[in-house]
């Protein structure tokens, strides 16, 4: 990842240098912006992507047990099991 001190930059510049690798736009030393290549994602991947609270999910949910895909076929024919059911 490039970095670039917002005084010493532009725009076409941060895109082309994003087309590689992403660009880190700092001001007086702090982080003020990212500019990363999104070609080929839709605006909700995007969205999504830099979502702090999607994460927050994404790591809780890894964190659950899984089902395998077996029961998850069964259920989705019969209805889910209860959850004493399924061990829980």
């Amino acid at each position: 990842m490039k970095t670039l001190d917002l005084e010493e930059t532009d725009l076409n510049q941060c895109v082309k240098e994003a087309g590689s690798s992403s660009v880190l736009i700092v001001k007086n030393g702090k982080p003020l912006a990212l500019v990363s290549n999104v070609e080929g994602l839709d605006a909700e991947q995007i969205e999504l992507g830099s979502s702090a609270d999607f994460w927050k999910l994404i790591g809780q949910r890894r964190r659950q047990k899984t089902v395998a895909w077996e029961d998850a076929r069964k259920w989705l024919d019969r209805g889910a099991p209860k959850k004493a059911e399924r061990g829980c």
